[in-house]
């Protein structure tokens, strides 16, 4: 990869949804929340979380996408859908244990957070720093994965957040 990553600290978000607007306008010329790359969850009735894609080392969205459409760029390891070759099958939004991927109804693609070709809107707009795009060096692999994990799985259950955390 680059050697950076996107790194979102829900203790600074304020969920303004600036990275979302900024975003969604970004890949699709629009304000739209729901075509936005970057979401942000609503844990309690103070505190929100920016979950974007992780690109993982292994992942389940490239491996299980049946058209290749969903793979991992050579030159950057990003992870991206090539929305050509997108199906809009959404084996990629399932197979993510993030449930970062989703589907776009205008589109009729899947789609996910490309890092906006390693300038990314989000981390660029976020006032509050919340969002912010560092060496991968400056931050450890678990914390990027295990937090988010625990969003992921409460919103899959339906438990708000510091339920899933006991």
């Amino acid at each position: 990869m680059d050697g950076k990553v996107l790194l979102a600290d829900e203790s600074k978000c304020t969920g303004c949804l600036l990275c979302s607007i900024a975003c969604s306008i970004r890949h699709t010329g629009d304000i739209s929340l729901e075509r936005a790359h970057i979401k942000v969850w609503r844990t309690d009735e103070t505190h929100f979380v920016p979950l974007t894609c992780h690109h993982c080392e292994t992942p389940s969205c490239v491996l299980t996408c049946p058209t290749k459409a969903c793979h991992q760029d050579e030159a950057t390891s990003r992870v991206v859908i090539d929305g050509t070759k997108c199906i809009g099958c959404r084996t990629c939004v399932v197979s993510c244990p993030f449930g970062h991927a989703h589907y776009d109804r205008v589109d009729r693609v899947s789609v996910k957070c490309d890092y906006c070709d390693g300038d990314p809107e989000c981390a660029r707009i976020c006032e509050s720093r919340a969002i912010v795009y560092v060496n991968a060096d400056e931050t450890s692999a678990a914390r990027r994965r295990d937090v988010p994990l625990v969003h992921a799985e409460s919103r899959r259950r339906g438990m708000k957040t510091d339920e899933a955390r006991r």
